[in-house]
């Protein structure tokens, strides 16, 4: 069972989030490291979903990440108030998208046969042009604004793993032994940069 690290005390938060802006690495991490607590807490809210308490896990510390690398300490906010905000928010962007597909997929689905005993699929029966339209301009948006965090966030073989694991680039994910045979890397490291991201070199 994975234990986290109890959180930063106030004044050490302030001083690796200056140390963080100013462009030290290992700050960052440290602020990464310390806050998975918060991760861990946000992410069993979902446990009930179709992914699995480690993917939920990765998915909101890609969401962690995400906060520390945007945090303005100058706007007023904690960083604990924006960071659990920038968590949820990639959890509930993720399920989202993976409910909407779900849903496209549904319509593909035998419902039935007609007289002639063919198979009949809903997709026969609703008009041409009018099927999840505003899902799909939605699902375009998002996907059109996830690669700009990606990319600000990660190295090129983070970007790599992470986007084969959990199918960031709109494709179907993979799992850890799929994106293991694909890259050539071990499973292990393959959860090790999806969970541990920040320890990559």
């Amino acid at each position: 069972m994975q234990t986290f690290k109890k959180p930063l005390t106030p004044a050490e938060e302030i001083y690796y989030i200056k140390q963080c802006k100013a462009g030290n690495q290992t700050a960052r991490n440290i602020l990464i490291e310390y806050n998975l607590r918060l991760v861990a807490h946000i992410a069993k809210k979902y446990i009930n979903t179709c992914r699995e308490g480690d993917d939920l896990l990765s998915i909101g510390t890609i969401g962690l990440i995400k906060a520390i690398d945007t945090f303005d300490a100058d706007k007023g906010h904690k960083l604990v108030s924006y960071a659990s905000r920038c968590i949820e928010n990639e959890l509930l962007m993720v399920l989202r998208q993976e409910k909407k597909r779900a849903r496209e997929v549904s319509i593909y689905e035998p419902i039935g046969t007609d007289k002639e005993g063919n198979e009949i699929v809903l997709m026969d029966i609703i008009s041409e042009g009018s099927v999840n339209t505003l899902d799909t301009l939605i699902t375009k948006h998002e996907l059109s604004v996830l690669p700009g965090y990606v990319n600000s966030c990660l190295t090129k073989r983070e970007k790599q793993i992470l986007t084969l694991r959990y199918g960031l680039s709109g494709e179907e994910a993979h799992t850890q032994k799929q994106v293991s045979d694909i890259i050539g890397i071990s499973r292990s490291y393959v959860y090790k940069t999806s969970y541990y991201k920040w320890m990559a070199k």
